[in-house]
């Protein structure tokens, strides 16, 4: 990719660029495993929600998994009645949304057996699931690990040996992040086995999302046999997998000096944009780095935040003042987490097709003031 024309091409900054031509190249992989396995792929649409990314995938992939009302009025939008299945589970399903959501999901996944005690006889029409924690931790950081201790997401796993009840038709779990090792969803299903055993009227399996399909070998033996032992249909929800590496912020340098021996560069985004730099202090990768560099600067965001900070960077030749900067694979929870703190705008959107930048959204002050302003005022 030629940044330095692309860099000219976009004029307005900072902006957040998806890259459509290497979403659909994420997508060949799991396409491959779909028809080596049988398996079914939906999108989880909470690592970047841009209408345009679901539209992208529409009829290439299976259907789109949810987290709430808002997701899945948006997926039912953008594939219409008969465009796919969607998938939902999350543990603040709420009883006033409950019909509204059964009208718009093929799938619900309870997270708990309260939950599924006072809300699934509600309506009908979608096909039951529950929500399993495996108890099995693969994750170092707590933050990041659905089956910590004291853990809000899903129905331990011990409470499912004698099968489930029988208007239950699917499980559904998740228990990594980021992962390109099988070995963690093999020990998983290893202890899930007992459970599908013995629940006899199971017509679907939802392996959850986090993982990164590169070998794909070892997972399609895995759902290839799932799928003869118990006859069920097996569901994938990549999220990250798909448009993390396709997303770039791009910025300009504001201003540059020295603050204690150390030179500090603002720039015109911030972690606004990228919350999860300050979250998880994760430093994202810059394009213009040069790591056998000699000179080191500070980049800083331009919130008042002490904290906003991307990180230390090396140049051969620091960037001056006006010059574009791209942070690179920041396509997932970033755009979707990011706020307007301080007043600052949202970036500019924009989608790259075939080497071509085209201006898809443009935020004014007018969205910031209607969502603080009274509307009585």
């Amino acid at each position: 990719m030629n940044w330095l024309e692309l860099k000219q091409q976009i004029q307005s900054s900072p902006a957040f660029i998806l890259d459509e031509d290497q979403v659909l190249a994420n997508l060949l992989p799991l396409q491959s495993l779909r028809q080596a396995s049988g398996c079914k792929i939906l999108y989880s649409m909470k690592a970047l929600p841009l209408a345009s990314v679901l539209d992208l995938l529409r009829g290439l992939v299976d259907g789109i998994s949810v987290s709430s009302l808002f997701e899945a009025k948006l997926a039912r939008e953008i594939l219409g009645e008969q465009g796919g299945s969607i998938h939902l589970t999350t543990p603040g399903l709420r009883a006033d949304e409950f019909a509204e959501l059964a009208g718009l999901c093929s799938h619900i996944s309870f997270n708990s057996w309260s939950q599924y005690q006072r809300l699934h006889a509600l309506d009908s029409g979608y096909s039951k699931g529950l929500r399993v924690n495996p108890k099995l931790s693969f994750l170092a950081d707590s933050r990041y690990d659905p089956c910590r201790v004291n853990s809000k997401l899903g129905i331990d796993i011990e409470l499912l040996r004698d099968g489930v009840p029988e208007a239950v038709e699917g499980l559904h779990f998740h228990t990594v992040f980021g992962c390109a090792d099988f070995m963690p969803l093999q020990l998983t299903l290893e202890k899930l086995k007992p459970v599908l055993k013995r629940s006899h009227g199971l017509r679907w399996l939802n392996l959850g999302g986090g993982y990164v399909y590169k070998a794909l070998g070892p997972v399609v033996d895995l759902i290839r046999q799932l799928k003869a032992d118990f006859g069920i249909d097996i569901y994938l929800e990549p999220g990250k997998a798909l448009v993390g590496d396709a997303g770039y912020l791009l910025t300009t340098v504001l201003d540059h000096f020295v603050s204690d021996g150390k030179h500090v560069l603002i720039l015109d985004t911030s972690v606004n944009h990228h919350p999860e730099v300050f979250e998880y202090q994760r430093q994202p990768r810059l394009l213009e780095e040069d790591a056998s560099g000699d000179l080191i600067a500070v980049l800083a965001g331009s919130s008042c935040l002490a904290g906003d900070l991307f990180g230390e960077y090396r140049f051969k030749r620091l960037p001056q003042v006006g010059d574009k900067l791209v942070f690179a694979e920041v396509g997932a929870y970033s755009l979707i987490k990011a706020n307007r703190f301080n007043g600052y705008n949202f970036p500019d959107i924009y989608s790259l097709t075939q080497g071509r930048a085209s201006l898809k959204k443009h935020y004014q002050y007018q969205d910031y003031r209607q969502q603080w302003w009274d509307a009585g005022a």
